[in-house]
């Protein structure tokens, strides 16, 4: 299915600052949708170039509202129309006016009522949006509907005068405040004159238990605020009187409210504003909790890192008492293999998400490496890791760390030192190579069968944990130690 944007380019000339303003409608036209109790579908004119008559019209978006049942349960968007199959549309597109009163017609079952209006942008008509409600619900309607109504005639007047969506305005998102959330109708001079019983629910849990109607809203949120624990740079009474388009928080002690003011206009002149108000009091301690539940498993990860490096001090403690030369090395080993553990747990315990940036792990295993090395080693890495979960880094870095230190123990030449680590990756199945330049294997080789405790670990790691494999071959004077796994 084509984008919006691509819907518009691919149909017509109009201009970057057009199709802009079209794609924040559509952003923000739920509140009409919900307001008008009505599915809306956005018509653009189909036509060869702008002095051409149009030949029709192509459907480039469609919404249902939330606050009624739908009318249309097929997706129209992509639906294209013959000039005159839809003369409410054709007409508003011709006289550049808002078209109502027309005459119920019965679509299916159900008698939907049609209403048409310009989209309208610096006094040129972009698009018609064709407003579709059933006639059945709208006989008797409560103080509620006639008010939503109320309002959103207005706002459709002002998308017929280009004065909506308010150009800029940043706050159309999935997270803003939506009508059934709850809404306060105000005056031109910040009076509330209606408020939902959502609305009503809302300000009750911070506190004001008395009829809103006729109060001044900057005002209530005003002297309810000598508790507010969420001081903001501008007055409550600045905020709430309707004039600016605003967006804030309110927090007290007891409840947290997301507040989103737009103001009414009509030709030049301000009527009056809607608040939309959100209790998000369960949502913001939901966030609190999921900030103490990281603050505390990056705290976990933080003293499990520490543990292990203090075992790890232990271990190289007790291996300098050794007299065994043998038990001194495996200890040592030991030491360095609970170092590579603990690179894991330091990288989690710096970072918010559960993944691992293994590259920032990798480069610290090498150093490690390098530095204990008394020969200087040329070192080129090829690639990068990317992030990986925890288990997966963790099996990982062990295994790198026993091929990286059989490389630098067993692999090295008289003529030169190098090693070279490259990196690929197809999807989710990873290939790690590790090479070096030494005098290779021997050719009975045979990692299931060999001795070494480390290339044991590796490869029981790679089968187990990775759920992949390791091969040590010999390519043209490299010995080269391949990790292959997939990742789910």
């Amino acid at each position: 299915m084509a984008t919006l944007s691509e819907l518009i380019s691919e149909n017509s000339n109009l201009n970057s600052n057009e199709v802009e303003h079209l794609a924040e409608l559509v952003a923000e036209w739920r509140l009409l949708a919900d307001l008008s109790f009505a599915d809306l579908l956005l018509w653009l004119p189909i036509r060869r170039d702008e002095k051409s008559w149009p030949e029709g019209h192509l459907a480039i978006a469609q919404i249902r509202p939330t606050t009624a049942a739908t009318v249309f349960t097929e997706d129209l968007v992509g639906t294209s129309i013959s000039w005159g199959e839809r003369p409410l549309v054709d007409q508003a597109l011709s006289e550049g006016e808002i078209v109502r009163d027309a005459k119920p017609e019965l679509v299916g079952q159900i008698m939907i009522k049609e209403e048409s209006i310009p989209v309208i942008f610096n006094g040129k008509i972009l698009a018609v949006i064709s407003r579709h409600r059933n006639a059945e619900l709208m006989r008797q309607p409560s103080k509620l509907e006639l008010n939503y109504r109320e309002i959103a005639h207005k706002i459709y007047k002002m998308v017929a005068e280009g004065n909506f969506p308010i150009r800029n305005s940043l706050y159309s998102s999935e997270s803003s405040p939506r009508v059934g959330d709850g809404l306060i109708r105000l005056d031109v001079n910040g009076t509330i004159f209606f408020a939902s019983p959502n609305a009503r629910s809302a300000l009750n849990r911070v506190g004001f238990q008395k009829e809103l109607e006729g109060e001044n809203l900057g005002v209530v949120f005003s002297n309810l605020g000598k508790a507010d624990v969420n001081p903001t740079d501008e007055s409550w009474q600045t905020i709430l009187s309707g004039k600016f388009l605003r967006r804030a928080e309110y927090e007290t002690q007891s409840a947290v409210l997301d507040i989103l003011v737009i103001p009414l206009t009509e030709g030049n002149d301000r009527i009056g504003a809607i608040v939309l108000i959100h209790n998000i009091t369960e949502l913001r301690n939901r966030d609190r909790a999921l900030i103490t539940k990281d603050a505390t498993i990056k705290e976990i990860h933080h003293r499990v890192k520490n543990n292990l490096q203090t075992v790890s001090a232990l271990l190289r403690l007790q291996s300098r008492r050794v007299i065994d030369p043998i038990a001194s090395s495996a200890l040592d080993e030991a030491v360095r293999r609970v170092a590579s553990i603990a690179l894991v747990h330091e990288t989690l315990s710096n970072q918010s998400s559960e993944l691992v940036e293994f590259d920032l792990v990798f480069e610290q295993i090498v150093k490690n490496a390098l530095e204990l090395n008394p020969r200087p080693i040329t070192y080129k890495k090829i690639g990068t890791f990317g992030f990986f979960d925890s288990k997966s880094a963790t099996a990982l870095s062990l295994v790198i760390t026993e091929l990286i230190h059989n490389s630098l123990e067993h692999g090295l030449s008289e003529s030169g030192d190098e090693l070279t680590v490259e990196i690929s990756k197809n999807g989710t199945h990873c290939l790690v190579s590790i090479c070096d330049n030494g005098a290779g294997l021997p050719a009975d080789f045979n990692i299931e069968k060999s001795a070494n405790l480390g290339l044991q670990i590796a490869n029981t790691l790679a089968k187990n944990e990775l759920n992949g494999s390791i091969n040590l071959v010999r390519v043209d004077n490299l010995t080269k130690g391949e990790i292959s796994f997939s990742l789910n």
